[in-house]
């Protein structure tokens, strides 16, 4: 990152109940004793920055929040240093969508994502999975996140809109300037927002000459409620939503996933043992690091686990510190793989619970498979560094790994 880049600092935390900041480096690098901190003091904090933000602690306060539409709005799902006037209805439908708009948009998009149509995916995200490691297999250290992790939902995803999986490049600067970047700098965010709607509406025109057996023309061929086709802007909206809510949380939770292995070996040796625990074990991985913080607009007065919220105060709705509260979990700092009972939120809760996650459990389930297949023995590179990224979506950058027979 160029001296350019670099976003607007935050001065650090002191006081981590009263002025949290999710963005500071401390957050970023280690979350978890700072929720607990958190829920030890109330089940909802707030802090000035970003304009003024509360953060739900407990399992409970988040489920309540997200389960209402009345009093949190989704027309804003990241917590930024500014809060521009919303100019779009169709941002990215429908997870910027409120009801009644919100289910038809959510219903259009839960067919290419099924059950089914995952199984017909899947060998080519194994496909994928092998040629990535086909490269780097014969080394004796490799950055997992940079060779294997982030390259998977990137070039799946791809692979279900029909655009080249080579571009994947393009989509991942993208993801970080509007999720990374773009919370202290709107003018990579608008950028970033600019690029792919003229990348996008490229591949719209292009489909309306020549129509394709993809997602995009799936969503070209959609009709609303009232049986017309979808405006442009809303299938604009929603490509975007699929990149960038496909790609960068799942491989940060394969990248969190393979973190856990290699500095945990007795895990790392039950699952290749006893690949059938994989499943299971994705559950509890997706529980333990779960990557995704979503946001919501305060938007009339209520009270949440009986703290006032006042309107013109943005939510930072933390799934991953619910799926670490030990009044719903038993012992929810650790993590247990073959852990039966696992109702986590990794996913969301309530309407807005995510339409991709099917796609996530594959991917992140056939990663495992393939590595522990063909790598068995890894570990942390004691002389490499891991990096988390910031912000909203929480996974490692840089990963690391000494191979084989260089541990």
């Amino acid at each position: 990152m160029s001296d350019i880049d670099q976003p607007v600092a935050h001065p650090p935390v002191t006081d981590w109940v009263h002025d949290f900041d999710h963005t500071d480096p401390q957050w970023t690098e280690d979350p978890f004793p700072i929720w607990d901190e958190l829920r030890a003091a109330s089940p909802v904090v707030h802090t000035k920055r970003f304009l003024g933000c509360y953060l739900p602690t407990t399992y409970e306060a988040v489920r309540e929040i997200a389960n209402d539409t009345e009093h949190f709005s989704s027309r804003r799902i990241i917590v930024r240093d500014v809060r521009p006037e919303i100019t779009s209805r169709n941002a990215a439908p429908p997870i910027t969508s409120d009801p009644p708009e919100h289910k038809p948009a959510k219903q259009l998009l839960l067919p290419p994502f099924t059950p089914d149509a995952m199984k017909k995916l899947e060998p080519r995200v194994r496909a994928i999975c092998n040629e990535l490691i086909d490269d780097f297999i014969a080394e004796d250290k490799v950055d997992a996140a940079a060779r294997y992790t982030k390259h998977i939902p990137v070039r799946a995803i791809a692979h279900m809109l029909g655009i080249p999986e080579s571009d994947s490049d393009l989509f991942i600067n993208w993801i970080h300037m509007i999720l990374e970047l773009g919370i202290r700098d709107e003018s990579k965010l608008l950028q970033a927002v600019q690029e792919m709607t003229t990348y996008f509406g490229g591949h719209i025109e292009a489909r309306k000459n020549k129509p394709t057996d993809d997602l995009i023309s799936y969503l070209m061929n959609a009709r609303d409620k009232n049986g017309n086709p979808l405006e442009d802007t809303h299938v604009l909206g929603s490509l975007r939503l699929l990149l960038i809510a496909g790609i960068d949380t799942t491989w940060s939770a394969i990248g969190s996933s393979l973190w856990h292995l290699a500095k945990t070996p007795a895990d790392r040796e039950r699952l290749i043992a006893e690949p059938g625990l994989i499943p299971t074990a994705v559950e509890e991985l997706l529980r333990a690091y779960s990557p995704v913080t979503m946001a919501r607009e305060v938007v009339k007065e209520t009270t949440v686990s009986g703290c006032p919220v006042k309107p013109g105060n943005m939510v930072l709705l933390s799934f991953p510190a619910a799926n670490r509260d030990p009044k719903m979990f038993p012992d929810a700092d650790k993590v247990v793989i073959d852990r039966r009972e696992n109702r986590h939120a990794a996913f969301g809760l309530g309407i807005h619970r995510c339409v991709g996650s099917n796609l996530a459990r594959m991917e992140m389930q056939v990663a495992l498979e393939e590595w522990l297949k063909r790598i068995p023995d890894f570990r942390l590179d004691p002389a490499g560094t891991v990096t988390w990224s910031q912000g909203t979506v929480r996974g490692p950058r840089q990963l690391p790994f000494l191979l084989g027979k260089a541990m």
